[in-house]
């Protein structure tokens, strides 16, 4: 019993029993490895994908979701949505589409605010949208946000002399848009504002769009502090002096107001 224990270690310590079963060790672990990566790879995963076509701007409900199944490997490389929970109530992005049985990606989702015109559903009644055309330096290097409250100014020629003054006072700032629509606040956007978006009542927004066409007038924003817009009071007209120069100059040329 002895020489058979004895002729039992001398077969495991000899180098080349040793290196055998250390190559049979190695290949096992590579193969298992392979093995576990090729399951992982292949072994699909249900996502949720497009019943229908899904145009911009169309909310998703549950009734435009089903299920298929995709390879794990596939959805490690793509910005792909797994949760329905993230997809239901979400809005399609403007500039893009789901097609039907296309997969969900999470730079076409957007909540209903982040869309252009969503603004445009809480208009009050009697009040219109107006867009005052901006460029980067009258917004102060963009530092006017949707949400402020800000007063707008007029610059007007008037008998030869030139008049400035504080016209609108605690104006709410809607959106700011770039040349193309776009939230210059968006990561899509090319960040140079073009028009500032407000809710004006309707009286209000006709002087503004007749200041529009009255040579040497300009309507400018003035930016205010977080506290004007934490208080801030009623939008209204404050320098009637301005306003009659308004009419003034649609009496001068002769155009019914």
């Amino acid at each position: 019993m002895g020489r058979f224990f004895t002729s039992i270690r001398r077969f495991f310590i000899n180098k080349t029993t040793t290196t055998f079963f250390g190559v049979v060790v190695g290949v096992a672990v590579l193969v298992g490895f392979y093995m576990y990566r090729v399951n992982d790879a292949i072994n699909p995963t249900n996502v949720p994908v497009a019943k229908r076509d899904i145009s911009a701007t169309e909310e998703i409900t549950k009734d435009d979701i089903e299920m298929v199944k995709i390879s794990n490997d596939f959805l490690t490389k793509a910005d792909v949505v797994k949760n329905t929970g993230d997809i239901v109530g979400k809005f399609v992005s403007t500039g893009t589409s789901i097609p039907k049985g296309g997969m969900f990606y999470s730079s076409q989702l957007v909540e209903k605010e982040e869309l252009p015109n969503s603004i445009f559903d809480e208009i009050p009644d009697g009040y219109t949208i107006y867009q005052l055309k901006v460029n980067n330096t009258t917004t102060y290097a963009n530092s006017i946000f949707p949400g402020d409250r800000i007063d707008l100014w007029m610059k007007a020629n008037s008998d030869g002399m030139v008049v400035i003054g504080e016209f609108i006072t605690s104006i709410e700032v809607l959106a700011v848009r770039d040349s193309q629509g776009q939230n210059v606040f968006d990561v899509t956007s090319g960040k140079t504002p073009a028009w500032l978006l407000f809710a004006v009542p309707t009286s209000m927004y006709r002087y503004l769009k007749v200041a529009e066409f009255i040579s040497g007038m300009e309507i400018e924003p003035v930016p205010r502090n977080k506290q004007y817009t934490a208080e801030s009071g009623e939008t209204e007209i404050s320098n009637q002096d301005l306003l009659q120069l308004i009419k003034n100059e649609v009496m001068d040329m002769g155009v019914e107001y």
